[in-house]
């Protein structure tokens, strides 16, 4: 296995295990939901995301591949290691606090709609700032992203329990056994990823003069 392979199925590992104790462990509280996604997702980019451009989300490296940074046969090698690692996350989780805290990480919805659209949007936002932040080099990169997706929680886990990521849905929904909806959280992030490409076509992203 590629070792940025293996740098994405540990960083997602890392996502998704903290993530979702923060998650099981705070009974669900919204902001400590979101802080705990965000500051896993600091800790996995620095971690290993120069490894392998810390994406840990196969929607943000489908974004990539249509921008031409991923070849086809990393980005299908990039979202098995993210399931992967999303698995054994789920699978720790298992292991130390039972089959209760995995059910109550996975990603519901009360409205297919609503959460569709959120899903969208919250991934477009999300993969948009990252396509953005890694075209510019900017050396905050990683601590705007992780900002992002804390705000991403705090919009959209009301609505859509806020994924923008099939591999972070994916894990805790394979070892619960229940797959129920969960084409949502494959498709809407996906067709997100494409939005954010596309917006990246029209945006000027280049510095201009205030």
């Amino acid at each position: 296995m590629k070792q940025s392979y293996i740098a994405e199925l540990m960083g997602t590992f890392i996502l998704v295990a903290i993530g979702s104790m923060a998650a099981f462990t705070s009974g669900g509280n919204l902001v400590i939901v979101a802080l705990g996604f965000g500051f896993a997702l600091l800790i996995a980019l620095y971690s290993v995301g120069h490894i392998s451009g810390g994406h840990f989300n196969p929607a943000v490296s489908l974004a990539m591949r249509l921008g031409g940074s991923l070849s086809t046969s990393d980005m299908i090698g990039y979202w098995i290691a993210q399931v992967i690692g999303a698995v054994l996350a789920s699978l720790a989780v298992l292991a130390m606090a039972g089959s209760d805290a995995v059910a109550n990480t996975m990603n519901t919805y009360a409205a297919t709609g609503p959460a569709f659209g959120a899903e969208v949007i919250l991934t477009g936002a999300f993969v948009l700032v990252i396509m953005v932040v890694a075209g510019q080099g900017l050396g905050h990169a990683r601590i705007v992203i992780s900002l992002a997706l804390i705000a991403v929680h705090v919009a959209g886990v009301p609505i859509s329990g806020a994924s923008v990521n099939p591999a972070r849905s994916l894990g805790p929904a394979l070892v619960a056994g229940d797959l129920g909806g969960m084409w949502l959280y494959i498709v809407a992030p996906l067709v997100g990823a494409v939005v954010a490409w596309l917006a990246t076509k029209v945006a000027r992203t280049d510095s201009v003069d205030a």
